[in-house]
């Protein structure tokens, strides 16, 4: 089962609801956070990202920062910028870019299932960018921010989230980057359970993005918990939107690698034609998996990965991300730990095969893109109990942070 509950979510009034969306707080660091913010004090990265009303140059994890995010997220509520739902709802949640459309619930998912494998996940996380969601939720007692959550699509679902769409919606934005953004409320009592029965029949939801918030809202559940705990606490659940994984759409995620490990181009072009055959082409972008764009000295290659050069059958060896890594990037680049290893970088398809062109022209020694990784192969590893290699999925639209905001005190 999956459990969903309603919530009394906090939420922009109407006129400020474009103002106060954020792009959440790590796909940009510091520097841009103070530019997107500049000149908007209602910009809701002043909770996610608060070191932006602190002097330049301060530590954003220092206590000050973490305490200033508490502060600027009452100061909303206080000053009415933030309003608060006069009863538990659910809300549907939908994003548009261009032709593609994704519609999720948001809701409070439960911290039992994830501890007990039930809410499975597929990406290792770091103990630093834990601990700073884990102060994050702790100093602001909140789920500020949503975990980006999938499950296979059931059709009565999807009709009931339809007819929500087809009534007046809180909001409908479109944030500067041309993404659609609109929510609806449901507080129909009889459709929030049908909904949370339906989830019942469910057998697991995925981690799409967003595991260290989910491991910040665990951390702080855990630490909260005393012998007297009931398990209905507050702290038992995290805020979370939830897709089904027949909407969800993954980039590619690319390689840019500055050297080639001492080798000269006609050597290293050697080397990755006794495992890819190999060919010059004018396409940047592999046309099917298992196939592969590589950008070297201002020409693309094509290379596609040789029958018997990797286990089709195994979820993760047959990934991609996981052919290049085993058959080129370690044996020939010398790459053998690409989550530490400071001559690979990583570019995400959103922004564009000239990104990657361009690393090159300016320093760099080869890129490579790759074929999106499918939802199917992600919830198929995370079934298996397994971890992706680092950098396998790329998702777009991202969230937009602050239109719901969850505080552990209702």
């Amino acid at each position: 089962m999956s459990q969903i509950k309603p919530f009394r979510a906090y939420r922009p009034k109407s006129d400020l609801a474009a103002r106060v969306a954020s792009v959440p707080y790590d796909v940009i660091n510091t520097r841009e956070a103070r530019q997107l913010s500049a000149g908007n004090p209602h910009s809701f990265l002043r909770v996610g990202r608060p070191e932006v009303d602190l002097p330049e140059g301060i530590d954003e994890h220092s206590d000050a920062v973490y305490a200033k995010g508490a502060e600027n997220l009452r100061a909303f509520i206080a000053d009415g910028t933030l309003l608060h739902e006069d009863e538990p709802c659910l809300y549907v949640y939908q994003q548009k870019a261009d032709d593609h459309v994704q519609t999720g619930l948001v809701a409070l998912c439960s911290v039992k299932e994830y501890e007990e494998g039930l809410i499975k996940k597929h990406e290792l996380t770091r103990k630093d960018k834990e601990d700073d969601r884990t102060r994050h939720v702790a100093a602001q007692s909140a789920n500020a921010e949503p975990v980006f959550l999938t499950y296979r699509s059931v059709p009565y679902i999807d009709g009931i989230v339809d007819k929500v769409c087809d009534t007046e919606p809180l909001y409908d934005i479109v944030t500067p980057d041309g993404i659609g953004h609109t929510v609806w409320r449901i507080s129909d009592q009889t459709v929030i359970y049908a909904l949370a029965h339906l989830f019942d029949g469910i057998d697991n939801l995925y981690i799409a993005d967003g595991h260290h918030r989910t491991a910040a809202a665990i951390r702080y559940a855990q630490a909260k918990r005393t012998e007297a705990s009931t398990g209905t606490e507050p702290f038992e659940s995290f805020m979370a939107v939830v897709f089904p994984h027949d909407q969800l759409k993954i980039m590619d995620y690319n390689r840019v690698v500055k050297d080639l490990n001492g080798l000269s181009p006609e050597a290293f072009l050697a080397q990755v034609a006794q495992v890819f055959d190999v060919s010059e082409t004018r396409r940047s972008k592999p046309e099917a998996p298992r196939t592969f764009g590589m950008y070297l000295k201002g020409k693309w290659y094509r290379l596609e990965a040789k029958i018997g050069s990797f286990p089709a059958s195994d979820p993760i060896r047959g990934l991609d991300v996981s052919i290049l890594q085993d058959n080129l990037l370690s044996p020939v680049l010398g790459i053998k730990d690409p989550r530490t290893d400071s001559r690979i970088d990583f570019v995400g398809g959103i922004r564009g095969m000239a990104e990657l062109e361009r690393r090159v022209n300016e320093g760099a020694a080869v890129a490579f893109s790759l074929f999106p990784t499918s939802i199917e192969q992600l919830m198929s590893v995370a079934d298996a109990d397994q971890i992706m290699p680092p950098k396998s999925t790329w998702f777009e639209p991202k969230l937009r942070s602050g239109l719901l905001v969850r505080l552990y005190e209702d």
